[in-house]
């Protein structure tokens, strides 16, 4: 195969869940996959099984922990030593926390997973997201964030408080997090549009994963019995918006099930997104690792 009939995948939380089965599809269909996990056991029987479906066989796993902003950059250069150039990123890995932590850099734990870390890995790996599109039609080069309807259940967002420190509550924060993701989404597509760059967010819809086992406990028993889809089927429209011509025709959307689906009334006000990213960089900033992206 030729460098550009291979194309590369960096699949964020691949060690599990959608994320694994992301990487196994792709990897079927004849992608390289880069997948990002936190569990070292997890993440080698993740390994064997994805190359064990592998075309191309190339296949490769890299310890991140993308709640630290160092380790979302330390994440980024470890692969551009693996790769001169990416067709695919998909900012899949997060959760929900049962209760507040601080990093070791002073960001709460569940934003700084949820947003921040791929708000960082994302902006530092626009180089070799843009040379794959230099050498592509527009369009064929994509970042997808794996968001959740969790975005719409809450009114609007906090931005002096994005983080939730002054009034934590982890379903209040969740749903931030993952508004965060949509409105990332949004911002990013505007910043690349010139690029040839494509950028959707997709709601996967409850899945039956290990997601819900870091939930408070009200929230487990509040979706016990709630229908979920397999994680195979979470990923579906997370693998079609990746490898569809549907994928490149529009950029900024918000999907559900392979359809288009109506955002948080937020994310189409352009002052909220502006100043948001403005925040993300403050907050990066904070953590002593300042960069204007």
């Amino acid at each position: 195969m030729t460098r550009i009939s291979t194309p590369v995948a960096v699949v964020t939380g691949a060690s599990s869940g959608i994320g694994k089965e992301v990487s196994k599809a792709l990897a079927r269909q004849g992608w390289r996959v880069i997948g990002t996990g936190r569990d070292p056991a997890r993440m080698a029987a993740a390994k064997a099984e994805i190359a064990a479906l592998s075309v191309t066989g190339a296949v490769d796993m890299i310890h991140a922990d993308l709640s630290l902003i160092a380790a979302a950059r330390k994440t980024a250069r470890r692969i551009e030593e693996l790769t001169d150039r990416i067709d695919l990123l998909v900012n899949n890995a997060g959760g929900m926390a049962s209760e507040m932590v601080l990093t070791s850099e002073g960001l709460e734990a569940n934003f700084a997973g949820n947003h921040l870390g791929p708000f960082v890995l994302t902006n530092e790996l626009l180089p070799l997201l843009r040379s794959a599109a230099m050498e592509r039609e527009a369009g064929m080069v994509r970042i997808l964030n794996t968001a959740s309807d969790a975005s719409e259940m809450i009114p609007a967002i906090n931005l002096d408080d994005l983080q939730s420190l002054k009034r934590f509550d982890p379903g209040l924060a969740y749903c931030t997090g993952k508004l965060a993701n949509v409105l990332f989404t949004r911002a990013l597509a505007m910043r690349l549009r010139e690029d040839g760059i494509v950028v959707h967010a997709v709601h996967p819809g409850a899945v039956e994963s290990n997601f819900f086992s870091y939930a408070p406990q009200a929230t487990q028993e509040r979706t016990r019995d709630l229908a979920k889809a397999t994680e195979e089927e979470g990923a579906d429209t997370l693998v079609w918006l990746a490898t569809d011509d549907e994928g490149r025709q529009t950029s900024g959307g918000y999907w559900f099930r392979r359809a288009p689906r109506a955002p948080n009334p937020i994310v189409e006000d352009q002052s909220i997104l502006d100043r948001f990213w403005l925040e993300s960089e403050r907050l990066v900033e904070q953590a002593g690792l300042a960069q204007t992206y």
